[in-house]
């Protein structure tokens, strides 16, 4: 049996998959706890600062409730473990950086291709190359959205606390499961190194999507692997359950074979793109306060929504009409909300803060005429709350 600490005079007690209970932990930690909660099977990665703690908080307690750590040699080879492991069945994932993110990518494009469940999360410090290792970044959001070549779709969760960094990782396994696709936890340093209550309900009330299976068993029929039902997602068999499986990155059939011609490549990829695209409405998430009669809406996410919320809120007390709208999800982009705000009729522009040079600020200007204001820091540091107040002002 696998146990806990033991004090002397004391029996063992077994090592808990899910912590009930409130604790007061780093974003990093409670990352890791929603991993194990979501049921985590294998973790293969490598230390990389900010996200380290994940795997060193993983690494202890995976083992002890029968799951699998290893360390691999580079993210190169993280990221293909985690891809082997999903293969097989595992619920799998990875913690890294921005260098690391970068070295995951042509991989990432591999697992979207065949389609199988991986969760990576990127703990974004200040960048481009080694930068500011241990300070706040926020510029790995549009890498995380096209950073393999080609098109393709993903999911990414932006968490603003470590109790979402727990609760939006339980999110990203069972999307990854539903939806046969890799997802991201874009966190930054500062959430991951915030120190926080976490409420960790009990383990009967964690939500689990399974992933979907063949509804036939070995041998009766021909298993289509990717043969996808209404909702664009195929049934998944595995590696060693008795099916006939391939799997390539190769353009492929429904039987997973190559067939390297156009039409099949039209039709593969734009379902790759749209088993995202058309389930958005069940996938997006967003935060939203005042937004009813705002003529300034700040638009944020992650750190940078805890300034952002707290000067939209003394916007308000000084009378300003100013609305507060923050991205849980980044990926699918929430289009139709802002278009919504926008066909209001009400709304005079839009403020958007980020620890980066401007890229969700982009997704914003290409959906509107209206003024669109950036309030910008390469990396380093997060903005305060009174600049963000200073610019709703002006």
């Amino acid at each position: 049996m696998a146990v806990s600490v033991i004090n002397k005079g004391t029996k063992p007690e077994p090592e808990p998959r899910v912590r009930t209970g409130g604790h007061f932990m780093l974003g990093d930690h409670a990352c890791a706890e929603g991993a194990l909660a979501a049921g985590l099977d294998f973790f293969g990665g490598y230390p990389i600062t900010p996200s380290t703690e994940i795997a060193e908080h993983i690494a202890v307690r995976l083992p002890l409730i029968g799951g699998r750590f290893v360390q691999m040699e580079d993210e190169l080879a993280s990221i293909a473990a985690i891809i082997g492991a999903s293969a097989a069945g595992a619920r799998s994932f990875t913690a890294t950086s921005g260098p690391g993110f970068s070295l995951m990518m042509e991989n990432i494009g591999l697992a979207a291709m065949m389609e199988l469940p991986v969760v990576i999360a990127d703990v974004m410090r200040a960048s481009p190359s080694t930068g500011l290792p241990t300070m706040v970044g926020q510029s790995d959001v549009l890498q995380a959205r096209w950073g393999s070549h080609g098109d393709y779709g993903i999911i990414a969760y932006c968490p603003s606390s470590p109790q979402e960094c727990f609760d939006l990782t339980i999110r990203a396994f069972n999307a990854a499961d539903q939806y046969r696709v890799p997802v991201f936890i874009l966190m930054d340093e500062v959430v991951g190194h915030m120190a926080e209550r976490v409420i960790i309900p009990a383990a009967e009330d964690i939500p689990h999507t399974p992933r979907k299976g063949p509804r036939h068993k070995p041998g009766e029929e021909i298993f289509l692997s990717y043969a996808p039902d209404a909702d664009m997602v195929p049934p998944i068999a595995h590696a060693g359950e008795g099916y006939k499986v391939h799997m390539t990155g190769l353009t492929h059939d429904e039987r997973g074979y190559p067939a390297l011609n156009a039409p099949t490549h039209n039709k593969l990829v734009n379902r790759l793109v749209d088993k995202i695209r058309l389930n958005a409405a069940d996938i997006v998430m967003y935060e939203e306060i005042a937004t009813e009669d705002a003529d300034t809406i700040v638009i944020s996410f992650g750190c940078t929504a805890r300034s952002a919320r707290h000067a939209v809120a003394e916007a308000r007390r000084e009378g300003l009409k100013c609305g507060f709208l923050r991205l849980i999800t980044i990926w699918p982009f929430p289009e139709k909300r802002i278009r919504e705000l926008i066909d209001q009729g009400n709304v005079k522009r839009f403020i958007v803060p980020e620890v980066n040079l401007g890229q969700i600020r982009r997704e914003v200007e290409r959906m509107t005429s209206l003024p669109v204001l950036r309030l910008n820091h390469a990396g380093g540091e997060m903005p305060a709350p009174k600049d963000i107040l200073e610019l709703i002002r002006s």
